[in-house]
């Protein structure tokens, strides 16, 4: 049985909400954003066997997209026909619908949640410090797997990357950033990444906030987060950018359109089966052996 919770009236704002202290027992499926969705779908089958396989109970969040039904529909349909128990569309066009009790039980009965791509700003104006928002957090906090595309990739940090410039060197300028929806705090996600040449704005990204990890994610590519590590799955590679140990970053001293300088990046390239530990920042290369 499927069902489709939606709402078709004006948007609103929203302010930043906390993250919780507890830690989180569920999964974290982050694509890179046009994943295979008629063929095989490797990367959405491992998420809906995660999820519970033929007792998965799926629900799609249209947030970040202003073509939900077209998009919820192209959703279901993959689901249904990977074999998923039930798959509820939650379409909320304002923050209204984000605190409206009905979505907040698609939520709590879901075993997996899904956020397509679009606009990724979207997703936290409507939903961030919402009952809505809070359900979700709970949820991945007693162990459902939370996954994302594109927008939905983005978004998944404390910090996300909101839009800028691409294939082109690093600078203040080619990057703009806002707070994220905090699935995964420690990092900054950037997405379509080898397709479209982001590496110039992942590095301005993590200049202005070394303390976070840099990940791109290529296309019909993702990262599955689980127990404090990831495993990269699908087609492309994923490539991180860690700043933990700059010896130089001329940062204080240019203005938004000169060039950065960064001495002594630390740079991983990743490809399907390779696992990585995030609190350490070491890929296990052990795990190659497996692939």
């Amino acid at each position: 049985m499927n069902a489709q919770v939606s709402s078709t009236e004006a948007a609103g704002n929203s302010a930043p909400a906390e993250s919780g202290t507890q830690k989180p027992s569920g999964q974290l499926v982050i694509i890179g954003g046009a994943e295979d969705k008629e063929g095989e779908c490797f990367i959405l089958r491992e998420f809906l066997r995660r999820a519970g396989g033929l007792q998965a109970r799926i629900a799609v969040i249209t947030a970040a997209t202003s073509l939900p039904g077209e998009v919820g529909s192209t959703y279901i349909r993959v689901f249904e026909r990977l074999g998923a128990e039930r798959v509820d569309v939650v379409d909320t066009a304002n923050r209204d619908d984000s605190n409206d009790e009905r979505f907040i039980e698609v939520i709590n009965q879901a075993t997996g949640i899904f956020f397509t791509g679009g606009d990724q700003t979207r997703i936290t104006d409507l939903i961030k410090g919402t009952k809505l928002d809070e359900a979700m957090h709970q949820r991945y906090a007693d162990g459902c797997i939370i996954a994302g595309t594109s927008a939905g990739a983005a978004m998944m940090p404390r910090t996300m990357i909101i839009g800028g410039d691409s294939e082109t060197s690093p600078r203040v300028e080619i990057v703009d950033m806002d707070p994220g929806m905090g699935f995964l705090p420690g990092v900054v996600i950037d997405q379509h990444f080898s397709q479209r040449g982001r590496l110039g704005r992942l590095l301005a990204a993590v200049a202005q906030k070394p303390h976070l990890l840099g990940i791109g994610i290529d296309e019909n590519t993702a990262i599955a987060v689980s127990d404090g590590e990831f495993e990269v799955l699908g087609e492309g590679t994923v490539t991180i950018v860690d700043l933990g140990e700059v010896t130089h970053s001329n940062l204080e001293h240019i203005l938004r359109d000169e060039d950065l300088a960064l001495c002594n990046v630390k740079l991983h390239i990743l490809p399907h089966g390779y696992r990585f530990v995030l609190k350490d920042r070491v890929p296990v290369v052990e795990s190659a052996a497996t692939v």
